[in-house]
């Protein structure tokens, strides 16, 4: 007889950007079973190997979730119009719409304006002086004003899609009523802009959705709002949750960051090593289904049985990397799959990537001597979400001395 083990007794707390232990353990054993707080019980694949198998393989599906109680770590399942919960062809069809405006190309032709709004942040945080919350006056505001511009959303509305995003991630942030309310406002919101933006056409993201939607009939007006608010929520989450949680393991490595201070060449492998060491959520990623039997990490997954992944072990396993538990960005090992992988690899990836390159770049140039304002164990972690980060982090820097002058 198979066991299911609870969540918690796998996962452990989601505290601080710990990898909990048990992980170690399991990628040892064949696949286990599992119970997430939301849904049916599930497989969980821990090994690199089998992850990438479930995330890759069209034998496992995410379309098949529909109509089932999908084990999920959050409250909200999101809309069946959403790109998360479509298989090829349905999922191509819907990602060539928009993957054009995440290129690298493209994002490129983005950096400029990044690096722009990230200077004018960190100019602020000089001129109101420290300490500041890198929350609230860096991470946050950069990548919303980044994809609120790409999109087309009014930037100055970001309190409250700010607030209807964390309801939209909410393990127990939030209570069912209340994430219920907020995403519908998130919906009624998103509504509200198309129908402006079909008044009064635009050049951005959402007006390339609403011409594919009248014109070309290339997707359905439920589609075309899931898109918008799925750019919208993780189009600057994860970057927003990223940016403090790579600063806050930089400033507890003075090793690491006095190297990088003295080669910022060495930024965007330190931002791959961040995205493989540093473990976003602290659940379970999206359910697949298996389409037929499927052999996989020792056992049988039946036909129509559910499998979850954790790319937090993933990203740890010792079958692929050398001391998985350092961080070390001068490994050149496998890469990571902290973007995921398969057709639902993250569209933004590019995009992220870029603006993470900016912000440690922005930062560690433009507030010299940036450290902690509280002690390490005194920082504020975000608790009842999907995703992991400080709440707050109070950084603080050095001050530019000042030279008194004696006329002779």
């Amino acid at each position: 007889m198979t066991t299911t083990r609870p969540w918690t007794e796998v996962f452990g707390a989601s505290d601080r950007l710990d990898v909990a232990p048990a992980f170690a353990g399991l990628r040892k054993r064949p696949l286990c079973r599992i119970r997430l707080p939301y849904g049916e019980p599930a497989w969980l694949a821990t090994r690199y190997e089998d992850v990438k198998v479930v995330l890759g393989d069209p034998r496992f599906s995410r379309a098949a979730a529909t109509g089932r109680d999908e084990p999920r770590s959050r409250l909200h399942l999101g809309s069946p119009g959403s790109l998360l919960r479509q298989d090829p062809p349905e999922h191509s069809r819907l990602r060539r719409l928009v993957a054009k405006a995440f290129t690298a190309r493209r994002v490129e032709r983005l950096r400029p304006r990044t690096r722009r709004i990230a200077g004018d942040l960190a100019a602020a945080m000089l001129a109101q002086g420290p300490p500041a919350d890198l929350v609230e006056d860096f991470a946050l505001p950069l990548p919303i004003t980044v994809i609120c511009e790409l999109l087309g959303v009014p930037v100055e509305d970001r309190t409250d899609f700010r607030l209807w995003s964390d309801a939209f991630l909410s393990t127990t942030r939030f209570t069912q009523d209340e994430v219920t309310e907020y995403t519908g406002r998130m919906r009624d919101y998103m509504a509200s802009l198309v129908a402006e933006h079909r008044a009064a056409p635009r050049d951005d993201l959402i007006g390339a959705l609403i011409e594919a939607r009248d014109r070309d009939d290339r997707l359905s007006e439920e589609e075309l709002l899931a898109m918008a608010e799925g750019i919208l929520v993780a189009g600057h989450e994860t970057t927003a949750s990223q940016i403090p949680n790579f600063v806050y393991v930089l400033l507890t490595h003075p090793g690491r960051l006095a190297a990088l201070r003295a080669d910022p060449d060495l930024i965007p492998r330190t931002v791959e090593e961040l995205m493989r060491y540093v473990p976003l959520g602290g659940g379970a990623g999206s359910a697949r289904y298996a389409l037929e039997d499927v052999e996989l990490g020792g056992v049988t997954v039946r036909a129509g049985e559910p499998v979850v992944v954790a790319l937090q072990s993933a990203n740890r396993d010792e079958a692929v990397y050398s001391d998985p538990d350092a961080f070390d960005p001068e490994r050149s090992e496998a890469s990571h799959i902290g973007f995921g992988h398969g057709p639902h690899h993250c569209l933004g990836a590019q995009l992220a990537r870029m603006e993470l390159q900016v912000a440690l770049s922005t930062l560690l140039d433009g507030l010299p001597g940036l450290r902690l304002a509280v002690a390490e164990e005194d920082v504020v972690w975000k608790t009842g979400s999907a995703t992991r980060s400080p709440e707050r982090l109070p950084v603080t820097w050095d001050l530019p001395r000042t030279t008194e002058r004696t006329d002779a």
